[in-house]
């Protein structure tokens, strides 16, 4: 259950992929990087007490393992956090921003705080269309990396945003540690 007292919208790139040979897109899974960074996106979102009350993914092999290591993190022993509702849409899947919109605007009212797992550049269009400016909007704009978290405060429901109707709030990029260190 949501932690937080505003409607707010998270959006995820999923973290690192591999290439492997013969593999469609949709089927291609976490590289090592991208397993040690998913965790750490699902500790960044804990420690600033907002679980999601539902998390959007996209149907891609890469974005559901991010969402398992991420969730991994979020229901972590000793936290009391209530697994959120997960859909897997299949729009989301190298969706353009105005596609991701049409799916955010769907959201029903009960979903306070909301994660959506997606893909480039559509998540990265999708921030800049929604928030209006700021020092984290010029992160954002200059660069999307991998596991990069973007947190938007919107001051209505889901079915009226609009773009340029949300406060980018925080931007960041959690990275895991290799193995070694």
């Amino acid at each position: 259950m949501n932690t937080c007292r505003t409607t707010r919208l998270i959006v995820l790139r999923h973290a690192k992929s591999a290439w492997p040979a013969g593999v469609p897109d949709l089927d291609r899974p976490l590289a090592g990087r991208g397993r040690r960074d998913a965790p750490a996106a699902g500790r960044w979102l804990r420690q600033r007490h907002c679980a999601p009350d539902a998390v959007i993914c996209s149907p891609s092999l890469r974005t559901r393992e991010t969402w398992d290591r991420v969730a991994a993190e979020l229901t972590a022993p000793g936290t009391a956090a209530t697994p959120p509702e997960v859909v897997v849409e299949p729009r989301v899947y190298a969706a353009s921003a105005a596609t991701l919109l049409q799916v955010v605007r769907a959201f029903p009212d009960r979903w306070r705080t909301v994660l959506l797992i997606g893909h480039q550049p559509g998540v990265q269009d999708l921030v800049l269309a929604l928030a209006g400016g700021g020092e984290a909007v010029v992160r954002v704009r200059a660069k999307f990396p991998t596991s990069a978290v973007a947190v938007l405060t919107l001051p209505g429901g889901w079915a009226g945003l609009a773009p340029g109707g949300a406060v980018l709030t925080d931007f960041a990029v959690p990275r895991g540690r290799p193995r070694d260190q």
